[in-house]
């Protein structure tokens, strides 16, 4: 097949697309796929644009690149770009996108995991992997999810979503997470013991959004499962070194013990697997994501979120996971591009 692998874009979460985005494009390339591997923001630049030429060499506008410990400049993308112009899909990545059997989505956070491509591609009769627009939308809103959660009946912290600092003063219950409303990779997420905590973490997170998330603190075991094709995958578990979740912890060589399969009797893995199923289906997800629980010590669980599109990076957990079942990563890679084709089988428009 052709293949077109989307990656980067303006993000917070550039840096692990970019990952993500050249680790499936190998894998890819492996399995006998011509594969060309795409910034969304950036695109093909060059002033001749032999499509054809850029399949049968397997064209990539980056080499493989490692994620640091801090988030991407994006105004240096922005300003590195030739054309200058703010439009979020670069130049000749609609004609070139068109031209491959489906387009590997990679992206992470923002524009990317939204909807609004999604919804972009659709339009454009461009077909890609993971969840439509709707899904992809539902599934971004930490507010939005949380509400669809309630009302299914899956269990989740409560929480409230704040527009601004002075309306998320109004939270007096601690300890509390605090969370951007549609960001990713943890960045900007933060935990507050008290008053004072609570205001810097608030001040941080509207730094990323204009809209956060503030939710109780539940006191558990952190859990993540991937779901593929409306099947569950086992249970992973992750443990942090460091004691907090984030960006550097998720991504960073040796920062968290994560355990697959997790280290969890007969009855508590159902849960979560069938937890993981329900939001998948509440949150109108499509082919593949990632569903992360926490587990109090009473054998609780409360639904967190959902990842419309996983990361694939060396660390990321829906790899680890598939693994356990015999899946290695680049069989992984075309599982989710097969499943993904099949959505359009049968979602064909009835005339």
């Amino acid at each position: 097949m052709r293949i077109v692998v989307l990656a980067g874009g303006l993000s917070t979460e550039r840096d692990v697309s970019i990952s993500s985005g050249s680790l499936v494009a190998n894998a890819l390339r492996q399995k006998g796929h011509e594969v060309v591997l795409l910034d969304v923001f950036t695109g093909y630049e060059e002033n001749i644009c032999d499509i054809d030429a850029l399949f049968k060499q397997n064209y990539s506008f980056t080499e493989n690149k490692s994620i640091g410990k801090t988030i991407a400049d994006i105004s240096e993308i922005k300003e590195n770009r030739l054309d200058k112009s703010d439009r979020f899909i670069g130049t000749n990545v609609i004609e070139i996108c068109s031209e491959a059997d489906i387009t590997f989505l990679a992206l992470h956070g923002g524009e990317g995991e939204n909807g609004q491509l999604q919804a972009a591609l659709d339009l454009l009769g461009i077909k890609y992997t993971g969840s439509g627009y709707l899904g992809s939308a539902l599934a971004m809103n930490k507010g939005l999810t949380k509400s669809v959660f309630i009302q299914n009946n899956i269990n989740t912290p409560q929480g409230r979503l704040f527009k601004s600092e002075e309306d998320a003063l109004n939270w007096n219950c601690f300890p509390c997470v605090v969370k951007p409303c549609s960001g990713g990779s943890s960045v900007g997420i933060a935990k507050a013991e008290t008053p004072d905590e609570y205001k810097a973490a608030v001040k941080d997170a509207f730094q990323f959004e204009e809209e956060i998330v503030v939710e109780q603190f539940i006191s558990g075991r952190e859990f993540s499962v991937g779901v593929i094709g409306g099947r569950a995958l086992p249970p992973i578990e992750i443990a942090p070194k460091s004691g907090m979740y984030d960006y550097a912890a998720k991504y960073q060589a040796g920062a968290t013990v994560e355990t697959c399969p997790a280290d969890i009797d007969a009855d508590t893995d159902r849960k979560l697997r069938c937890a993981a199923v329900e939001a998948y289906n509440a949150l109108h997800l499509e082919s593949y994501a990632r569903v992360d629980f926490l587990l109090d010590k009473n054998g609780d669980t409360y639904c967190l979120e959902a990842n419309t599109l996983p990361g694939m990076t060396p660390t990321s957990l829906l790899p680890q996971e598939a693994a356990v079942e015999g899946l290695e990563y680049a069989d992984l890679c075309e599982k989710i591009i097969n499943i993904s084709l099949e959505k359009y089988k049968t979602n064909q428009p009835q005339f």
